[in-house]
């Protein structure tokens, strides 16, 4: 029987899904990747580990799914957006370590081309704000500080790409360099309106455009994996964003339908239909899908730190051993006990876009326990997210309904009670959660025919299950001015000689 292979390269992981006609996950396999912490605020990726983790899992769940690549009728893929990688055309080996949507080396360089006037030219071009966050400040730097690297990028020696232009190139062994419009546009040098590179942004953050690769729609065939990968020869239908792909996944097809998905970070995502739509409130405009000729939009926030605050629990504080534990711990306790966490490990996102915030924890006392800690962390996620979908509400002048809910931390009941709780509107979790691999599924499919139209997939969405409010109108609110409260003593701590030091 046929099947579609969907390769979803995380921040943590790398994965691949086999999924069935039905839209069913057949089989999965998955491998941590490591993260380089080289300086404060620095946060890298191995491209050959990103590589040979995504290459193994593939293969593995091939032999899982007890299939054979023969079996396998297109491969999509997906990844972490915005994370940085350039390499030698020549050898394939990369100029340096990838850096990652979470660093924050470039926040100086940022707010130099915001003081400088920039920020209008990005904002109208690219409906991105100027941050660290996004690519073009990364290709700067790497080129700034890897010795020789300028003069050969502008010689054509050097590739740029972000994760899925790696996979891609590596997958099809240096044939393909190309990407998507989705991931094109979280770049900061796309003109999302043409959907080409835009040579003023280039020019601005000192890219040569010999490096940059070429712009494909969603769902197409961009190439055929090499034989001699042990993947046989399939064709490469389908590439998104990962936040995108999810969208996509959740079937959110029509203009007002909104996700969220809490993985590493929180990404609240609203599709506004073949236009892009300017954001007054610190989101950003992007490009959900191409396919064919049609081009759809969102608007997007993000929140740099969602489910990582997990994750930092159980690894810098050890409170918890497994992520699995944080709910019954946070559930211990009726309330957070007046603390509350800003996880700005990294900066604070949309819509405050602060990155010298940095975490804080305010209302600790001698009744502090772990528990309180673990549903502080918990209620962060989902304040974060109050304050995206407020701020989204206000600029597409759209009710939202209701919720649709992906991720990893998505299976966290306690944590989408809360969500419901905040938002004033129910939080759908549906049956399939893995809606990311599942979207880049969806478009790799539609591109060789394996599914007719995307209305067709409209059948497959089910609902797992339905979380309704709550909490009283009145607390939600009370919570989230104390959140706000919290939120204003985490800003601008880091910013370069904005405290003492001992050595001072």
């Amino acid at each position: 029987m046929p099947h579609i292979l969907a390769l979803d390269q995380g921040t943590t992981s790398s994965r691949a899904i086999v999924f069935d006609r039905a839209g069913r996950p057949v089989a999965t396999a998955q491998r941590e990747i490591t993260q380089h912490y080289p300086a404060p605020g620095w946060v890298e990726h191995d491209p050959l580990e990103i590589w040979s983790s995504q290459l193994a899992v593939a293969i593995e769940a091939i032999g899982r799914a007890g299939l054979t690549p023969a079996d396998i009728v297109a491969v999509g893929i997906t990844n972490q957006r915005e994370t940085t990688l350039v390499w030698d055309r020549e050898t394939g080996v990369p100029i340096c370590h990838a850096i990652v949507w979470q660093d924050r080396r470039t926040a100086e360089a940022c707010e130099g081309l915001k003081r400088d006037g920039a920020g209008p030219l990005v904002q109208r071009t690219t409906g991105l704000i100027i941050d660290a966050y996004f690519s073009a400040s990364k290709i700067q730097w790497m080129l700034d500080h890897v010795p020789g690297a300028r003069p050969r990028a502008a010689a054509g020696e050097l590739a740029f790409g972000t994760v899925d232009t790696w996979l891609l190139w590596k997958l099809t062994s240096g044939k393909v360099h190309a990407t998507d419009v989705s991931n094109a546009s979280r770049t900061m040098l796309l003109d999302i309106t043409s959907c080409h590179w835009h040579p003023e942004l280039l020019r601005v953050f000192d890219v040569p455009a010999a490096m940059l690769p070429a712009v494909k729609a969603s769902s197409e065939v961009y190439g055929a994996t090499d034989p001699s990968l042990g993947l046989g020869t399939i064709p490469i239908a389908g590439i998104a964003g990962d936040q995108q792909a999810a969208l996509f996944g959740q079937l959110c097809h029509e203009p007002g339908m909104s996700k969220n998905t809490y993985g590493t970070g929180c990404f609240l995502l609203q599709n506004v239909g073949t236009s892009p739509r300017p954001s007054a409130h610190q989101l950003v405009s992007t490009v959900g899908w191409r396919i064919g000729e049609r081009t759809e939009y969102a608007l997007e926030g993000s929140v740099f730190i969602g489910g990582a605050v997990v994750q930092w629990l159980r690894d810098g504080l050890g409170i918890i051993r497994t992520a699995a534990e944080v709910e019954p711990l946070a559930d211990s306790v009726p309330d957070s006990g007046g603390v509350m966490l800003v996880p700005a490990f990294a900066g604070l996102g949309a819509p405050h876009w602060d990155p010298f915030a940095r975490g804080t924890i305010v209302g600790i006392t001698r009744g502090t326990t772990a528990a309180h800690l673990a549903r502080a962390a918990l209620e962060s996620i989902a304040l974060q997210v109050a304050d995206l979908l407020e701020a989204m509400q206000a600029d597409s002048q759209v009710v939202v309904r209701e919720l649709r809910v992906d991720g990893g931390a998505a299976v966290n009941n306690v944590l989408l009670q809360m969500q419901a709780d905040l938002l004033g509107v129910p939080v759908v979790r549906p049956a399939v959660t893995e809606t990311t691999a599942l979207g880049a599924a969806y478009l790799a499919g539609l591109a060789v025919g394996f599914w007719d139209s995307a209305d067709q997939l409209a059948s497959q969405w089910r609902v797992d299950r339905r979380f309704e409010p709550r909490l009283s109108p009145t607390a939600a609110v009370a919570l989230r001015r104390r959140w706000a409260d919290a939120v204003e003593r985490a800003k601008d701590w880091a910013r370069p000689g904005a405290r003492p030091t001992l050595s001072d």
